[in-house]
């Protein structure tokens, strides 16, 4: 998603982030122990909050995330910010404490933050080597990358069948070669992410005429091309409603994006303990990438709230009682 994944959604508007701001530096910095006393938890583990980016699949993941820290005996709730550039500030600052996140966009997110936006790339089709540039890049952060599992899911671009038979398109080289201009239905953040709009342009010669910030695989951006207001809508490979749309996914005959394995991210000081990695590693163990297109298809399909498709997918899993 790149994470995808991920996956990079339009940002909050400045008062929501200044009244956001407010909300989370109460519990900024401190430590689970504090944390517990604040909250008046002397015999638990204290609170723990975790983040979530505004997109089906990581609003799962965290529900999944919080439930499996509650039976731990953590005290854990959930809070929502649109897309990485919101979230992992905060995460770095110890006012959320966890997130589902993709190995190898925030390696690369983290990466243009380190390094600048023309640094080398450190992510690649190869999770351990990814994994490893990653926590190299979070640690000095205060980061703590725990390990990945089998899930993965990645950026993907959708056009409709019939643009797609119109220009005889199965790949986005295909796309590239047939010199059509463009619109993107996409989060803002796309214009400057290498896996997004400049990769496009770079890797398939695609003219992207502009971005529609309608977000990553939102119902709206998804309906805009539909509708022909927009040509590509940025998706992700686990998009369960691509059908519903009438759209289809272009190959990424090129390997423009690398794997991006699930794996949590913490702040090493306030959720930095093997507590939480256990708990959270009960999950990492199981989770598959059907899974994932399965649990976003109960929520975006079915219309199921994302706390009982966790609740339910945990259970059967027997990583819950029921």
């Amino acid at each position: 998603m790149s994470s995808t994944s991920r996956g990079a959604r339009t940002a909050l508007a400045a008062g929501t982030v200044v009244a956001l701001a407010a909300a989370l530096a109460a519990c900024g910095g401190q430590s689970l122990e504090d944390r517990g006393v604040a909250h008046g938890k002397g015999g638990g583990k204290g609170e723990i909050v975790v983040g979530s980016a505004a997109f089906t699949e990581s609003k799962v993941l965290a529900q999944m995330y919080s439930k499996l820290l509650g039976a731990a005996g953590y005290d854990a709730r959930i809070q929502t910010l649109d897309n990485r550039e919101l979230y992992e500030p905060a995460l770095e600052k110890g006012q959320i404490d966890v997130v589902p996140e993709y190995a190898s966009t925030l390696a690369e997110f983290l990466n243009a933050k380190t390094n600048g936006a023309k640094a080398k790339p450190v992510a690649s089709g190869d999770i351990g080597t990814t994994v490893t540039a990653l926590k190299k890049l979070a640690a000095p952060r205060g980061l703590k990358v725990l390990p990945a599992g089998a899930a993965a899911d990645q950026n993907g671009f959708a056009v409709t069948a019939e643009f797609a038979a119109k220009h005889k398109l199965k790949t986005l080289s295909d796309l590239g070669a047939s010199g059509q201009k463009v619109t993107l239905a996409a989060g803002e953040e796309c214009e400057t992410r290498p896996f997004c709009k400049p990769g496009l342009e770079k890797t398939y010669d695609i003219s992207v005429a502009g971005i529609d910030p309608k977000g990553v695989g939102s119902p709206s951006s998804k309906q805009a091309v539909k509708e022909g207001t927009d040509q590509v809508v940025l998706t992700t490979t686990t998009d369960a409603t691509l059908d519903n749309f009438g759209l289809v996914l272009l190959t990424d005959d090129k390997k423009l994006q690398n794997a991006d394995n699930v794996l949590p991210v913490v702040n090493a000081k306030s959720a930095g303990d093997k507590g939480i990695e256990a708990a959270l590693d009960k999950l990492t163990q199981v989770l598959t990438t059907k899974d994932l297109i399965n649990l976003n298809r109960k929520v975006d399909a079915e219309r199921l709230k994302p706390e009982e498709v966790a609740q339910t997918y945990l259970e059967a899993k027997g990583l819950l009682k029921k």
